[in-house]
Order: structure tokens, then C-alpha cells, then sequence
């Protein structure tokens, strides 16, 4: 019977590990309601606390992907598995907004950070030759299966409860998998003897790990990066993607169903609803990445996107459950999809070495978008009493999106350093 390659075994436990930051991280939509009616915070100061926390794990990505060359990944993934349980006990103890934008905003974002930026081009890039479109949608899709099993668990903990019970839940899922990764993580395939999946012949593609200061190493790749303009492009349309999907929907999604007269359950259902939909999205846009010009992969997900996104106030307004349930599918579809063709780009446009760190400063931009979209759409919701014009928003920046990423080159020249 042929063995199961150990790069599988490292790809499923990272799985899990993203699940686990995912799920808290998306579950900032479940606790927005609860913390306003408990402590009687505004809106748009809980919501910068979780704008914070999208944009502090964004732009920590690369300097994670500079870590993780100098101390491997199984330390890295302990540590930051650590802080993220340290983040969720601190939050049982909070009683004032300065605590949550604290403890959520920067310890919660930074402990997420490696899990939700550069873990899936990492494990991609060093434990597969071959498949790496396939890892990385597998992984990418892993954000969507926590929603899809946890956000409707943690809404209904919380109506029957209280939201101190979901947090409890969380952080059990999170000492497990401390163990596991403690248990079964191994930093490289060389560790154990082997070769990356698919590979042959014992040749280094990565070259050497780097060695020296990572701020140095992080700060040198966007050196590289910021003279090239496909990086301008990548980087602008991620801003959208992160704008539109977990900095709005994320964030906003369940409150803006609620303003509608959609229970808490519910709508906590329709998002991990979406999750079905995006593992399956997320996974076929990895294989389809390995087939298909990446450019158009991103201009059609970005254009439909948009289209969607315009879409939803009129459903919700209507509220007719079936344009709702469309809406819920197509967008899902959608959600992550556009993560793989955007790291294969990279890797693409400025090699295997480099690509991981470059993608790390891309994603920044990503989480800057989605820290606009959580605080500015808690600011528009103050002033307009609905999230419609944020959501109309949202769906021009995709159709902008859709044009950037069209108008890279086809075979773009190697960036290198």
C-alpha cells in the first residue's frame, strides 16, 4: 500500500490551524451586537477594534514570512497559536472600548496574522513541487470552513448563553491545536528525510533560507516590489478584495441582516452558508489556477463580485429569501477565490524565493482595505442608519478591481532582487 506523503499531514494540520484564527477572526460580525448591548459601546468604536485587528494582521504578513525563513515553521506557528489563546482569555476580563481595541485590534491581529497571511504560500511553496495551485486553494479555502462550522454554533452559544461561553469554545479549539502542531508539525521535508511532493531530485528551489534581520528581510522585498508595476496592480486590487469581502461582509454582514429584521442565528447561518460555497470556490479556483491565465480568473471573480455585492440591499430590502439565498451562493463562490490566482501571480512575477514575502506585503494592502471597510461602514451605518451606500461602494471598487488586474502583462518579466 503506497504511504500518504508527510506533506499532506502538514497541509491538513494547517488546515485546522487557519480554521481556528479564521473563525476568530470572522467571528467579530457574531459579537459586534453583544458587546454594544452589554458594555454600550458605539458601533464605530467596536468596530475599529476589529478594523484594527484586520489591519494590524495585514500588515505583520511579511515580516511573518521573514520569521518564518529565520525560526521555522513549527515555532512559528506555536508562538503565534499562543497569542492568539492569550488574546481570547484577555478578552473575558475586559470592561472598557481602550481594553478591546488592545487586546482584539493587536494581540488578536497579530497572532492571526501568520495563519491568515503567509501560512498557505509557505507550506505551498516548501512541502509541494507539484500541486502548489491545489495546497493553496485547499488552505486558502480553510477560512471558510471555520465559518461554515462554527459562526451558527457560536450565534446560537451566545442567544442561549452569553458571548463569554463562545469565546470559552474558541479558546478550546485553540489548545488543541497548540498540541497538535506541537505534536506533528515539522518545519521542512528535509526534516524527515524526504522530498517536497513531487519533487525527484534533491535540488533546493528555494535556495537558502534567509538568515538575517527579518524587518531587514521584509522591508529589502518591498524594495524589490515597489518598482514594479505589477505589484502596484496586485496590491490595488487586493485593497478591493479586502475591502469587499472581511471588512464588509465580514464585519457588517450580519448586522446589516439584522437592521432588516433577520434573527442573529439566521443570519450567522446565510455567512457560514457563504463558507460551503467558498471552500468549494476557494479549492476549484486553486486548480483552476494552475490551468488558466490568472489575470482573467481575477478580472471575472472581481466583475461578478461587484455585481453581487450591488445586488444585496435590494434583496434585503425586498426581503425575499431566494434572491438572499442567490446572493449567498454566488458570493460565496467568490469570496477567497480570488487568493490563489493572486499568489500564483506573485510567484510568477517575482519567484519562488522572493514570493512569499512580496505576497505578505500584498495581503497588507488587502487588510488595509478591510480595515476601511470595517470602520467606514460602522461610520456609515452611524450616519445613514443602513450599510447600503457601503455596500454600493464596495461593488464599484470591484469593477475598478477587475481592470487593474486585466491590464497586467500576460508574461510579466521576473522581478528579482
Amino acid at each position: 500500500m503506497r504511504r500518504i506523503h508527510y506533506s499532506w499531514f502538514i497541509l491538513i494540520i494547517s488546515f485546522f490551524s487557519i480554521i481556528v484564527a479564521g473563525i476568530i477572526v470572522a467571528s467579530s460580525g457574531v459579537f459586534l451586537t453583544p458587546f454594544e448591548k452589554e458594555f454600550g459601546w458605539d458601533r464605530p468604536v467596536i468596530s475599529i477594534a476589529f478594523g484594527i485587528c484586520l489591519l494590524f494582521y495585514g500588515i505583520s504578513g511579511p515580516f511573518m514570512a521573514a520569521l518564518l525563513e529565520k525560526f521555522g515553521l513549527k515555532k512559528m506557528m506555536l508562538v503565534a497559536m499562543a497569542t492568539l489563546l492569550i488574546g481570547l482569555l484577555l478578552i473575558l476580563l475586559m470592561n472598557q472600548s481602550w481594553q478591546l481595541i488592545i487586546i482584539w485590534g493587536i494581540i488578536i491581529g497579530l497572532g492571526s496574522s501568520l495563519f491568515l497571511t503567509v501560512l498557505s504560500p509557505y507550506v505551498a511553496n516548501h512541502w509541494f513541487k507539484e500541486k502548489r495551485g491545489l495546497a493553496t486553494g485547499i488552505l486558502t479555502a480553510s477560512t471558510a470552513m471555520g465559518q461554515l462550522l462554527l459562526l451558527p454554533v457560536l450565534a446560537i452559544v451566545i442567544e442561549n448563553y452569553s458571548w463569554r461561553w463562545a469565546i470559552g469554545l474558541i479558546c478550546a479549539l485553540s489548545i488543541i491545536m497548540f498540541i497538535i502542531i506541537l505534536l506533528f508539525i515539522k518545519n521542512s521535508p528535509k526534516d524527515i528525510g524526504i522530498l517536497p511532493y513531487g519533487q525527484t531530485e534533491d535540488i533546493d528551489e528555494l535556495n537558502k533560507s534567509q538568515n538575517g534581520n527579518p524587518i531587514a528581510i521584509a522591508f529589502n522585498g518591498l524594495f524589490v516590489a515597489v518598482k514594479s508595476k505589477e505589484f502596484w496592480l496586485l496590491a490595488g486590487s487586493f485593497f478591493v478584495c479586502g475591502f469587499s469581502t472581511n471588512g464588509l461582509i465580514g464585519t457588517h454582514f450580519i448586522s446589516f441582516c439584522i437592521s432588516f429584521g433577520i434573527p442573529l442565528v439566521t443570519a450567522a447561518s446565510l455567512l457560514s452558508f457563504m463558507g460551503v460555497f467558498n471552500m468549494v470556490g476557494t479549492t476549484l479556483s486553486g486548480w483552476l489556477s494552475d490551468r488558466i491565465d490568472n489575470r482573467w480568473l481575477l478580472f471575472w471573480y472581481y466583475l461578478l463580485r461587484g455585481g453581487s455585492l450591488v445586488l444585496l440591499p435590494f434583496a434585503l430590502m425586498d426581503g425575499n429569501i431566494t434572491w438572499i439565498m442567490v446572493f449567498t451562493v454566488f458570493y460565496g463562490l467568490d469570496w477567497v477565490a480570488t487568493v490563489p490566482p493572486t499568489i500564483n501571480l506573485s510567484r510568477q512575477i517575482f519567484g519562488l524565493q522572493n514570493s512569499a514575502i512580496i505576497y505578505g506585503w500584498i495581503y497588507a494592502a488587502h487588510q488595509v482595505g478591510a480595515a476601511a471597510a470595517a470602520y467606514g461602514g460602522g461610520l456609515i451605518y452611524k450616519y445613514f442608519n443602513t450599510y447600503t451606500w457601503a455596500f454600493f461602494m464596495a461593488g464599484v471598487f470591484c469593477v475598478l478591481a477587475s481592470l487593474f488586474v486585466i491590464v497586467i502583462k500576460k508574461q510579466a518579466k521576473q522581478v528579482v532582487s
